[in-house]
Formats: C-alpha cells, structure tokens, sequence
C-alpha cells in the first residue's frame, strides 16, 4: 500500500492532478489488476447479503415509499433499465432509480455489512448502484458477471481507504460523503472508462452528497435508509454527466473552499489515505465484515455477550430490582453514538422510533440480556420496547468511554481491532458480574465466523416470508455464479416477491 497525503492548498499553489485524492482514486478505479479469489468469493457473499436484508424490508414504509417513486419512472433510453428489488424482473426502470429503490431496501434493517476505521461505513451500499447500470448497460456493452465483480470490488476498496484515512463524523458529517465517491468509482471500473471521466465523476459524487450527520443524531428518521440510497443515485447521475463531458468542482477535497478547508479538518488540516500500488490486487472488501444481528455495528458484540449473560445468570433475569447498574465500558465512537455519551433523551425512550432504538445501546443490550435472543423486528417492536420490567432495566444501563478499547477501535491491526468491551453488573446484595468481549461472534476472528453457508442461510431465513422457495433457490443459484454470468443473465440478479406478499402494503403517493 502506498499513503497519500492529502491537505488544503490556495489556489495559487496551483495543485496538479496528481496531487489530488481525486485523480489518485481515479487511477485505481482505471487499475487494470486481477482480482484475487477470495475477494471474488467475498463480493459473491456480499450481493447475496444485501438481497437478504433487502428481502426482510421490502413490506417496511420507507421501502414501499422508494419502491413507488422508482416504479413510477420509465426506462430511460440509453440502455434495458434495471431492476427494482421486489417488483417482477421485467418491471424496469431508470438505473438511478433502481438504485434508490434498492439502497433503501439494502439500508432499511441496518443489518448489511460495515467497515469501522477514523470513519465508519456500510460498503455494501456501493453494490445497488452498481448493479443497476450493469443491467442497464449489459446488453449494450457487452458487461458480464466479471465486470460486475471488478465494479463492485472497486466501490469497497475507495470507501474503506477513505475510512480508514479520513473521519468525517468528528466534523459532523455523514459518512455518505465517502460513498458517493466509491460508488462512482465503481460504476467507471465496470463500464472501463478512462480516468479523466472517472475523476470527473467522483468529484462530483462528492460535492453533492455532503451532508451534516443530523441523520444519526436525536430523534432518528426514516432518511437513514434513504441517505446511502441517495448517494448512490447521485453517483449514478454524476457519472452521467461526467461521460457527457461534464465536469466538477476541482480540487474538490484540498481546494481551499473545498471538502478540507470548509466541511472537515479546516485549512490547516491534513488526512493521510492508504491506497493500493498501482499493480495490487484490490482486497479491502476482506476487511469489512457482516452483522448477524440487525442493529448497529458497534451494538453486534453487545448482543452477544448479553444472550450469554442470559444463559449464565439467572438472577438478571427474574427482577430488575435485583441489578443497581450495568456500565458498558467501550470506545468512544460507541460511547458517544450509540451510547449515553451522546446525550439523546430519546435512546432511553419507549416511544422511540426503530431508527432511534437501533441507534441506543442501553435498549439493546436489556432486550438481548433479557430475551436471550435478537430479532430484526420483534425486537424494535412497540410492545417489546413498552414492557415495563424492560423500561426499568434499560434505564439502568449507561456507556463510559474507555481509552483502551477506543485504541483497538480504531487500530488497522485487525488481530487487536475491537468493537466491543467490558461490562460491569453491580447488584443489589453487593455482588458484581464482570465479562467482556471483543469481537462479534460472526466476525472474522469471532466465535462462529460467517462463511458461503451463514450468507446463504442469513437469505433463506429472512426471504422466506416474501418469496417463494423456487424463487430462493433461483436467486441463490445466479448469485453464486456471478463471476461468470453473461450479459443476458445480469437482469435477473434481483428478487421477486410471492404472489400476495406485498399486498397489505400501502402505496403512498406523492408528485410522480
């Protein structure tokens, strides 16, 4: 790997292009380099991820909402269109639709892949955008399977190096400003265009999905979903206009009115981004990592260690009255987001939205102490967050930062990197119950890493309520062969959902 430094410059100082982190991720998206096996093998495993959580979301509002919006519009005529997740595979419409259609479907749960560094990331918000111009332009340009692959594995090598090298959440910025980006750097590696186009097109992506991190922040919306959805539109439409010979704002991160100067670190700042060498195989996917558990990455390890809290100690169990406190002692990303830190009445409120309770610690970790288990919806449900005896134990429980755990948490060591912590249980007759953990039981270096079968069991087990079992096991079968898929196979790399599955659906309207 190489680093790149990168920093505000005047205008005077007359910046040249390969200066600039722009040009620089251009040139890896133009890198010819093969890809090795098991970053194929990954990017397999991934696009079978995102239809799964796709699949478990597609009744839920927000989806239905998108859903509407992208069906409402036609193809457009430069290519077949591409599908939307859900509807019948002949159904199409414009790739940037599909891809907002689809990345609110992906988004929607909150339980698809993540990568944690100086910033943090869903990377596999990078493949609805890219999958929709591949369908759109498969017959046109011939795209295949392998084109795909390499797109893909592109999108998550820049979003990674991008987190791994700058934070934009210290300055207040949704982590989206890196995949508008890595996903237009991706939809270039597929459609093999030069790195002018490819510059052209990131600096834009990137100058019109910066946005203030409001969306993660107190009284949670629905736009959570939306906001990667809407960067990968955005990416889309910036690569549009760059092939037309449209260009963008430069240098758009070290411009002394650009990202640098005015949005994160200031004119004085400076960020160094790890990049492959020209020649090295792209493997940053193999850094990310999926949830088992639908909540926030950070909440993954929590979840685990309270379903063995439960398994061990009984007392927890029968009375809140029997526990005076539970102290998370974790890192400061956690800490300050997701936990107490952070200073939100609302993650201690039973009338909280879903957004909001998947974004609080404290009510995650008393449901899991207390069932044992976790469920991407029974677990957020209004019934389960009301329970009286869970409302006194979730009150009890607050994050501390810890200087150690918040090191590991942001080491690129992946043998000591952690998401987790300890826990320290104070009971009433005075006794204490200490435990900790690192990792997520699915993690890499987890208890039971997720392989080929826990992706493939993840799809059934969520699919299996909207889709028809054929439907399964056709979906499953072209997924795991996407390297070698032909043109005329790319449209169907989506899911349909059973005759009478989306019927209780409501479908909004609104302008379109």
């Amino acid at each position: 790997m190489k680093t790149h430094h990168v920093r505000t410059h005047r205008s005077d100082e007359g910046l040249g292009r390969d200066g600039q982190l722009a040009w620089q991720l251009a040139a890896l998206a133009v890198d010819p380099v093969e890809l090795d096996a098991d970053v194929v093998d990954m990017v397999v495993n991934r696009v079978i991820d995102n239809a799964a959580v796709a699949a478990a979301s597609l009744a839920r509002k927000p989806v239905v909402s998108a859903r509407s919006q992208a069906l409402s519009h036609a193809v457009s005529i430069g290519g077949e269109g591409a599908t939307v997740f859900g509807a019948d595979a002949a159904r199409r419409t414009s790739p940037e639709w599909a891809a907002w259609a689809n990345g609110v479907a992906v988004r929607e749960l909150d339980f698809h892949d993540t990568f944690l560094a100086k910033e943090y990331s869903h990377p596999g918000d990078n493949i609805p955008p890219i999958v929709a111009v591949a369908q759109h332009l498969a017959s046109a340009r011939g795209l295949t399977g392998r084109d795909l692959v390499r797109g893909i594995a592109t999108g998550y090598e820049i979003q990674i190096d991008l987190a791994k090298g700058i934070s934009l959440h210290e300055h207040k910025i949704d982590h989206v400003a890196h995949l508008g980006p890595s996903a237009a750097a991706g939809i270039g590696t597929l459609l093999g265009l030069d790195q002018e186009t490819i510059f052209q097109a990131i600096g834009q992506a990137l100058h019109t999905t910066t946005a203030t991190r409001q969306s993660r922040k107190g009284e949670i919306s629905t736009w959570k979903a939306h906001a990667p959805a809407f960067a990968g539109k955005m990416a889309v439409e910036a690569v549009d206009r760059a092939m037309r010979g449209e260009t963008s704002p430069v240098p758009i991160y070290e411009g002394e009115d650009g990202v640098i100067a005015w949005l994160l670190g200031g004119p004085e700042a400076s960020y160094e981004v790890p990049l492959p060498e020209a020649g090295e195989a792209k493997r940053a996917i193999l850094d990310s990592y999926t949830k088992e558990h639908s909540a926030e990455y950070q909440a993954q390890a929590w979840i685990d260690l309270a379903r063995k809290l439960h398994d061990q100690y009984p007392i927890l169990l029968d009375d809140p009255e029997n526990v005076e406190s539970i102290v998370l002692e974790t890192s400061h990303h956690t800490h300050y987001v997701i936990g107490s830190g952070a200073n939100d009445p609302q993650k201690y409120d039973p009338d909280a939205s879903r957004e909001t309770l998947d974004h609080s610690i404290p009510y995650i970790f008393a449901v899991a102490l207390q069932d044992g288990s976790w469920h991407h919806a029974d677990s957020y449900s209004p019934e389960r967050a009301h329970r009286p005896d869970t409302v006194e134990l979730w009150r009890k429980i607050s994050t501390v930062e810890d200087a150690e755990w918040t090191r590991r948490y942001h080491s690129l060591d992946i043998e000591e990197k952690a998401f987790g912590g300890k826990v320290v249980i104070k009971l009433r007759d005075g006794a204490e119950i200490v435990d900790e953990i690192a990792v997520a039981d699915a993690h890499p270096l987890g208890a039971r890493p997720f392989g080929r079968e826990h992706y493939v069991q993840k799809f059934r087990t969520l699919a299996e309520w909207a889709l028809e079992p054929t439907e399964i096991e056709r979906f499953l079968e072209l997924a795991q062969r996407l390297p070698e898929l032909g043109p005329d196979e790319l449209g169907a790399l989506t899911i349909t959902a059973a005759p009478g599955a989306l019927v209780g659906a409501e479908i909004p309207t609104g302008l379109f």
